[in-house]
């Protein structure tokens, strides 16, 4: 199982922002000390335009920096507790039902790789956790087990974003030196869960989603789809890389990911919001 994640900055905020601009908590209307802006970007006043070059960066790692930790932890001990509970105890045995972030962080894919991409201003965000280990055979009913463990990660990112959306009340009674760095913590990850739980259901080998394909196909067809995993990575690299590299070569803001991945986003984010009561 793997707990990765594309987004172009903030998904293309003029759009991903439409969930947001009119369902605010608290803290993002009615409190000084942090809003959301209409294209979905967080805003604290006065805050961000005081800060450039490194000082800015150092801001935007600490606001981010927690709510990945806390997704792609959770994505991956979620995995790993279903599958024990449904007779694979294979994660268990190598120390991957835990919290402990360490236990499930790829130096490379977790942390390097984002970071380059941040600081050389790529068009997009990419990253990965070291995938889990399940041995399917050992679930008791394997092809109906496997879609439950795959759709593990993703609904832990969808309770995690809830959560976020709950917890923005709670801004209104903290400091307000601390309240705008907690607020957009929140936002976060909340957008950050939402875009992960969908991208990890995308279809494609070695996503979550074509666990979940793979476990409702036939026979016969699930053998041959497995056989794309082979590719799966080439593929989810070249979605999330090629189209908007080739957009740029050629003037164009091309991204086909966004276009896939932005319309079930903002439908996760509405409901999301409307079920924290941000309605």
């Amino acid at each position: 199982m793997e707990a990765g994640g594309a987004a172009r900055r903030g998904m293309d905020p003029a759009r991903t922002g439409i969930a947001l601009q009119s369902r605010l908590p608290p803290d993002g209307r009615g409190c000084r000390g942090g809003t959301v802006r209409r294209d979905g970007q967080a805003r604290s006043p006065g805050l961000l335009h005081m800060l450039d070059g490194f000082p800015a960066l150092m801001y935007a790692a600490s606001v981010w920096a927690l709510p990945v930790v806390t997704a792609i932890t959770l994505h991956e001990a979620a995995h790993a507790w279903v599958a024990w509970k449904l007779g694979d105890d294979t994660a268990r045995r190598a120390g991957r039902l835990t919290f402990n972030p360490a236990r499930h962080i790829d130096p490379f894919g977790t942390i390097v790789l984002p970071a380059l991409l941040l600081l050389m201003r790529a068009p997009f965000l990419f990253g990965y956790a070291k995938p889990v280990p399940v041995d399917f055979g050992r679930l008791r009913r394997p092809r109906r087990d496997m879609i439950w463990v795959a759709a593990a990660g993703p609904g832990s990112n969808l309770v995690m974003a809830w959560l976020a959306a709950l917890l923005m009340y709670a801004t209104v009674v903290m400091p307000e030196a601390a309240r705008p760095w907690v607020f957009e913590n929140l936002k976060n990850a909340l957008m950050l869960n939402v875009v992960l739980a969908v991208f990890n259901l995308l279809p494609i080998p070695p996503l979550d989603g074509s666990r979940v394909v793979l476990g409702l196909l036939p026979r016969g067809l699930a053998i041959r789809y497995a056989r794309l995993e082979r590719y799966g990575m080439a593929l989810v690299v070249g979605l999330i890389a090629l189209p908007p590299l080739a957009g740029m070569m050629l003037g164009l803001d091309f991204n086909l990911l966004i276009w896939i991945l932005l319309p079930p986003v903002e439908l996760f984010l509405d409901s999301i919001l409307a079920l924290a009561g941000h309605g």
